[in-house]
Formats: C-alpha cells, structure tokens, sequence
C-alpha cells in the first residue's frame, strides 16, 4: 500500500506496547501475584488486562475492592514489574521498534506552552516513569497517568485531558496506541487512531476500528513543522 501523509497539531501517545516493552516484567508480576491470590489465570488474565488500569484489573482478577488496598496493591504490582523485568535472564524495559527515530525528531518538542507529543497512560506516575527511563524515553511536559482521571481507557478522559493539558483540539490529534481499549478511548475523544500490532492481534485491533493500523512504529515517521506534527504511515 501506498504511504499516507499526515498533519497534526499533536501526537498523543500511549506508552506500554507503544513506546516501551514491558511485556517481561507483566508477566512476572502477575505470576507474583498469582501466588497471593489462588485461582488468578495468568493466561487469561494477560490476554485482556493490557491498557486497563491496574486499580480496575485487581479489582476485577483478584477481587481487591477497598480503595485504600487497591492502591497498594496496585503500587506493589507497578513495582514488581520493574523488578521482575530483568530477573532470570528477563530483558528489562526496553524501547519498542521506530521509538528511538521518532524521539530523535520529536524529543525536544514536548515542552509546554506548546508540547507536540504527548504521552497518555494507564500507568500511576511511579511506574510510568520508571518505565520510561529504563527504556531511555523521555517524560513530556504533559504526562496524563492513572491517578490524573477517575475513568480510564476505553473512556475518552485520558485522550481529553491530554489534549486539553496541551491545548489542542482532540479533534487535530493523533492518538498511537497498541490495545483496543485505547483506541477506543481515543475515537471516543474525537481523536484520529492509530493502531500498532504489538501487544494484540491484528482482528482484535481491527474490531476497535483505528483510523490506521501498522506493526508497529518503525513504519511511522514523524517530524516536526511550525504548527505541529508531520506523519507518514507505510501502511501494511
């Protein structure tokens, strides 16, 4: 297929299976926990956890109600998966394919007034940042985490509340994500989508309907101009 190019006011980005692999470290923490909590499928559980907030998957897969615990458990499970990451030969939290080139174009320009990246997680503030200095990405000015909204994704308040933090219409974003969940959450937010194959199959992706969808980010680039972000996207 032929390159599409593109041109926003801002790239709004998630950040596990967009920017960073943290895949290792997931599975070992669920593991851990599958210890404390008997009956916890570690299989299933992986298979639809990803891009949901850890608060809403404990209280779902290890029926963690109360508040209070919620949000330590939830600190315990961010921790073990900087932990676990690099145990038994594990290859740590790493960078995923294309970050590294497009960080070299847009890295600097993620300050405010006027950021032209942003990053949108269901990560808490400790882990995400964590993650990504381990992976060697940089934090932008406007850092939307788990604690910052009451909904997370498939609700659209991350990609609004990114978007407003910016100053940009949702409507002249691109939201990159890798789970179905978060590119709903971005189509709800009236942003354009795109969707990487990374972390979920390509039909799983497609039933979330991205505006784009590509392996992963070695077949994007993007460069920054006056007004905000050009974007070509080698569809597959």
């Amino acid at each position: 297929m032929p390159a599409v190019t593109l041109e926003f006011d801002a790239i709004l980005f998630d950040m596990d299976g967009t920017l960073v692999d943290s895949t290792d470290g997931v599975v070992g923490a669920w593991e851990l926990f599958a210890e404390v909590y008997p009956g916890l499928d570690v299989t299933q559980v992986l298979s639809s956890s990803h891009g949901v907030r850890t608060v809403e998957n404990l209280e779902r897969f290890c029926g963690v109600t109360d508040p209070d615990e919620l949000e330590r458990e939830a600190r315990r499970f961010e921790d073990a998966i900087v932990a676990e990451s690099k145990k038994n030969g594990r290859q740590g939290i790493v960078a995923l394919p294309g970050v590294r080139e497009i960080m070299k174009e847009l890295g600097p320009h993620c300050k405010l007034p006027k950021p032209k990246w942003a990053i949108c997680t269901s990560a808490t503030i400790s882990y995400a940042s964590a993650a990504l200095k381990a992976a060697g990405v940089p934090v932008p000015d406007v850092f939307v985490v788990s604690e910052d909204v009451e909904k997370g994704k498939p609700e659209p308040d991350p990609y609004l509340l990114g978007a407003k933090r910016a100053g940009v219409d949702p409507a002249r974003c691109l939201v990159v994500e890798d789970a179905p969940a978060g590119v709903r959450s971005g189509r709800a937010a009236g942003c354009k989508t795109l969707g990487l194959i990374t972390s979920h199959t390509r039909e799983q992706l497609e039933e979330a309907q991205p505006d784009y969808l590509v392996s992963n980010l070695s077949k994007v680039t993007m460069k920054p101009t006056e007004n905000g972000v050009q974007v070509i996207i080698d569809l597959d």
